[in-house]
């Protein structure tokens, strides 16, 4: 199983992507993540550009439509969310890349609910399908845990584990239901 692993922050030193390396080390042998680094990249969302297709969308896209499954960790800004993740989202609307896609859902900091609602919301009207077992909140913020810290820490690994588990299992049942 392949998962694509958004963070929305652009920061390098963001809790949200820090959260997804430590998530690709706890994850089972059997699933691999792929933590894509290139929403920065995106030109901002046009639909007059968006019928040719510019090279960085159509990587992007690529990678969602090549995925098992989805894994998004983004920060809140003002109750929102981030400008960076909201334009990746955008020019994802108008195609196949998110129809049926299981989505886990994580979040950085439990304070930021705002945000993670909006985030679901964007995503369930684009068709992906949230499993909300696999949705966790993992209070990192403020904690001081870098990767290492967050892998060794024992109750946020269990519950990073139990997340990856129930989007596994989320990806077998809904490729089962999938006619082929």
């Amino acid at each position: 199983m392949h998962v694509l692993a958004i963070s929305g922050s652009l920061r390098a030193a963001s809790l949200n992507t820090r959260l997804l390396r430590a998530v690709s080390r706890l994850t089972p042998p059997d699933v691999s993540v792929e933590l894509y680094g290139g929403i920065g990249d995106l030109p901002l969302f046009n639909p007059d550009i968006e019928a040719s297709d510019p090279p960085a969308v159509a990587r992007f896209r690529a990678r969602l439509i090549a995925a098992d499954a989805v894994l998004i960790a983004s920060p809140e800004y003002a109750h929102g969310v981030t400008g960076a993740m909201k334009n990746a989202l955008d020019w994802m609307v108008g195609n196949e890349a998110f129809v049926n896609k299981p989505v886990a859902l994580l979040n950085a900091s439990p304070l930021s609910i705002h945000a993670q609602a909006s985030l679901k919301e964007i995503i369930t009207v684009m068709s992906a399908r949230v499993v909300e077992e696999a949705s966790i909140a993992v209070p990192i913020r403020g904690s001081g845990l870098d990767e290492d810290g967050i892998v060794s820490d024992l109750a946020i690994a269990a519950a990073i584990r139990e997340s990856m588990q129930a989007l596994r299992a989320a990806v077998v049942r809904i490729q089962a239901e999938s006619p082929v």
